[in-house]
């Protein structure tokens, strides 16, 4: 995996989301102990959400960003947009699966209008997408003026006494629980190697900026490990 670049790494990227589908959720309650849920929370209160509006969740997997958005605001239109059919269709198959418009969509070439979004989540897409500029230049595409952008995605471990703990974790924890649940560990060594190579929460803020998206904030969970950043158009 270190070694791919450009297509070849996003192709890699869609099969290996394919492939752990079916386990996703219970993988990420069980890598987070049920944390994971709380800062999806956090997003929605950070994305403001009223009822009529339009919200695109990109990278929506199976889309739990999307189904907690429709409990905490039901009147609203919710898109989830992933390149992984495989995770869409464990989604449509969830109990809320029906309220949600699944679409399949390329983060660097969105199929949708300009200004069409009031708001834009997206859960652990950034470190994936093999051009950063061009992601955030969609996204403000997309959303409407004054829309907000909201992010979650995984952090380095910080400079402090429980980095080597954290790594470690990363390192052998994690693909030690993929191949226990997931019945696959080679598709969970990704996820530390893209972590440990991905943005400081400081790095990404400071592109946000640059993309042209104002009132750029972030807050940190899980140690530093984890990151919600959110902005407006």
């Amino acid at each position: 995996m270190a070694t791919l670049q450009g297509k070849e790494r996003a192709d890699y990227i869609q099969n290996m989301f394919d492939r752990v589908a079916d386990r996703y959720n219970l993988m990420n309650r069980v890598m987070t102990a049920g944390q994971d849920m709380k800062w999806r929370r956090f997003m929605l209160d950070k994305a403001g959400l009223k009822p009529g509006d339009y919200l695109l969740d990109l990278a929506t997997g199976t889309g739990d960003i999307a189904f907690e958005a429709l409990r905490q605001t039901p009147d609203i239109y919710a898109v989830g947009g992933d390149f992984s059919l495989g995770m869409m269709q464990v989604g449509k198959s969830l109990p809320m699966g029906d309220q949600v418009l699944w679409s399949g969509a390329d983060a660097l070439n969105l199929p949708f209008p300009d200004a069409s979004f009031d708001a834009l989540t997206a859960g652990y897409l950034m470190r994936n997408v093999i051009d950063t500029t061009r992601t955030f230049s969609e996204q403000m595409r997309v959303l409407k003026p004054g829309g907000r952008l909201v992010l979650l995605d995984t952090a380095p471990p910080p400079q402090n006494l429980l980095k080597p703990f954290i790594v470690g974790y990363l390192k052998y924890g994690i693909p030690t629980l993929g191949r226990i649940i997931n019945g696959n560990a080679d598709a969970y060594q990704y996820l530390p190697e893209s972590t440990r190579k991905f943005k400081t929460p400081d790095e990404l803020a400071a592109l946000m900026r640059e993309a042209g998206f104002q009132n750029v904030s972030y807050k940190t969970f899980m140690f530093g490990t984890m990151a919600v950043h959110w902005a407006e158009k």
